[in-house]
């Protein structure tokens, strides 16, 4: 198994265990060694897992408007937490790279890896979600049918994902493309860059 197939089936592990509790205040079920990538792939989609059921509650047009301030902070939290966790796994490729001779010709990706594998994660999301729609007793037919279309077109974007991913840690590990990681450096989240937080000082 290459190496997103693998990180693809610990996100499916996660996605299945976080619907064990059902619950975005449930402990993790982290099944990995701390230390390890795979911890680190698991924890990061628990992260997206959260979210996206955060998002849903956050929805809700009856919700309490103070709980949904309440939640919205906690998403932007969240936001902020996902970022950090790619950003780490991006250190976690520099670090396993960083022998490797960078032909003169190599080109730079337009995104990084850990990036890469952030849209990896929310697809094992997207793919489970829909296939719940495909599932449901209480939808029309036509209802299961658009989402198995859309879940079909899902699976696909999968395969071709894990495949681009592969692609290019292999040109990565030969040299043929280099690493160039860029911060996010959200302004929103930092005190002295939101002119409304420096502002209220």
């Amino acid at each position: 198994m290459k190496f997103a197939e693998k990180c693809y089936s610990i996100f499916e592990q996660s996605v299945a265990d976080y619907h064990i509790d059902d619950d975005v205040d449930a402990p993790s079920r982290q099944p990995y060694a701390e230390g390890t990538i795979e911890n680190v792939l698991y924890a990061k989609n628990r992260i997206d897992a959260v979210q996206w059921h955060l998002e849903d509650i956050i929805r809700d047009p009856d919700i309490d408007p103070v709980a949904a301030l309440a939640l919205k902070r906690r998403i932007d939290r969240s936001n902020q937490d996902r970022t950090d966790m790619v950003e780490e796994l991006d250190s976690y490729f520099r670090s396993l790279y960083a022998g490797v001779k960078v032909l003169d010709d190599a080109t730079i990706n337009t995104e990084s890896p850990a990036w890469a594998l952030d849209r990896l994660s929310i697809l094992a999301l997207k793919i489970y979600h829909m296939a719940v729609e495909v599932n449901r007793t209480d939808a029309s037919d036509a209802h299961r049918a658009r989402c198995a279309a859309k879940l079909a077109v899902l699976e696909e974007q999968r395969a071709d994902l894990v495949s681009a991913i592969d692609s290019l840690l292999d040109d990565i590990a030969a040299g043929r493309k280099y690493m160039k990681v860029y911060r996010q450096m959200k302004m929103y989240n930092d005190a002295d860059t939101n002119p409304v937080l420096y502002g209220s000082k």
